[in-house]
């Protein structure tokens, strides 16, 4: 049995998709439509469409948008790498998200959502699903009574990121499910509540939380997974009896990724994955530890770092395929204010915006390149415009996504940073 690393570099070596055993590289597809022989293949075509998303039938391509061979290389592999039955990939990770959600809800019916997500999920959540009935209880998700107590008959789903973004909190994934295995009891399948998590933070490589209970997991291939920020994608990975309607969701809604996003994920994406990770979350210890002995900086938050609070559930959650720990990328700190009260992680992020050569101020993660951003005022807006939500956003708190730089370029343009403000 080969690794899973060599299985992200090498994908099957032979493919119902595609034979490709001739090419080294996964070819590319670049048609939009496809010939048919026969009025009664195209039947066929559409009469399958679905029904068959992991064994090794050749499908019969009718679309692009319904299915074709470049995107669905990426497919197999990316529920290898997530451990799933079945992939199905789109055009972003909140089209990723949204087919998540609808593909299993109604009107009328409820999520529950951890009360911290990233802002484009949290504003499709209370700005867009109640449109068409469909309500989001937002609960403390690491308070498992609190769960308990917020389901409803009309519950079908409960929604949470672990690490949550952008403070790195962890919620535990077994104990969720093992709160909603006691829940279903007595429930009809039809109503069965079921877990979905975004693992972009993670990736595959350090948490596959199929294995931990959740029955779907959604992720951007934007961030960590296609790793060089050049190409848009997202998908959702899960049982092939659900795939079937996600599948369905994104031939009707139309929210595909086209297989010239799909390609860099499939050739360099994943191939790299091991090996980007490793370096990113060596670099990514040495500048938290380098933060964290500054006393400048109030806390910084790493699942690496011995003071990292749920340092037990990390080691126990965050794991690669061998089962080594693997506590990921993504730090988050808290610039200390001035002397006079001010909050200094304005002016901090600024100066790095426009003096720093090694880290940039961007949103997005997962990158080669360390990104930073200020979530209050940035990618969690849609929280802190709330009045009774923005104090779980803290305004002083920094995300940064680690790169591929030297750990010591990057230690120095903070202090650079930290210099100039304090």
């Amino acid at each position: 049995m080969y690794s899973a690393r060599t299985h992200l570099i090498h994908g099957r070596a032979q493919t119902a998709r595609w034979d490709f055993k001739h090419h080294v590289v996964p070819p590319l597809s670049s048609s939009v439509t496809y010939r048919l022989d026969s009025s009664h293949r195209g039947a066929q075509g559409f009469t399958d469409y679905g029904s068959d998303t992991i064994e090794s039938k050749t499908p019969i391509y009718i679309y692009d948008r319904l299915d074709e061979p470049t995107r669905g290389m990426l497919e197999e592999t990316l529920a290898f790498a997530e451990g799933g039955e079945a992939a199905v990939c789109f055009a972003s990770g909140m089209a990723a998200i949204s087919a998540a959600v609808m593909a299993q809800l109604r009107g009328g019916q409820e999520i529950i959502a951890h009360n911290v997500l990233y802002g484009c999920t949290f504003s499709l959540f209370h700005n867009w699903l109640p449109r068409y009935g469909i309500r989001t209880r937002s609960v403390d998700l690491g308070d498992l009574k609190a769960l308990e107590e917020a389901v409803t008959p009309k519950t079908r789903i409960v929604y949470f990121e672990t690490p949550v973004n952008p403070d790195l909190r962890l919620l535990d994934i077994r104990a969720i499910r093992a709160v909603v295995d006691r829940l279903n009891q007595g429930r009809s399948p039809e109503t069965t509540i079921r877990i979905v998590v975004d693992n972009t933070f993670c990736t595959p490589f350090c948490q596959r939380p199929l294995s931990l209970g959740a029955d779907v997991v959604v992720e951007s291939l934007t961030k960590g997974v296609g790793g060089f920020g050049t190409d848009l994608g997202g998908a959702v990975i899960s049982p092939a009896e659900l795939a079937k309607d996600f599948m369905g969701y994104r031939k009707d809604f139309g929210g595909v990724l086209g297989p010239k996003s799909a390609w860099p994920v499939l050739v360099y994406g994943l191939p790299t994955l091991a090996i980007r990770i490793r370096q990113q979350e060596e670099n990514a210890l040495k500048v938290a530890t380098f933060l964290e002995s500054d006393p400048r900086i109030e806390r910084v938050t790493y699942p690496g770092l011995e003071s990292f609070p749920q340092r037990e559930l990390a080691h126990r959650q965050m794991v690669d395929y061998e089962g080594n720990f693997a506590p990921g990328t993504m730090l988050y700190f808290v610039v200390r204010s001035g002397k006079g009260g001010e909050n200094l992680g304005g002016p901090f992020i600024d100066y790095i915006a426009e003096h720093s050569y090694s880290i940039t101020m961007a949103v997005s993660l997962g990158q080669v390149k360390t990104l930073i951003e200020h979530p209050y005022s940035m990618t969690h807006s849609a929280i802190t415009s709330k009045v009774d939500l923005g104090n779980l956003i803290d305004p002083g708190g920094i995300r940064i996504s680690i790169g591929l730089e030297r750990a010591e370029d990057l230690i120095r343009d903070l202090k650079a940073a930290l210099d100039a403000v304090f």
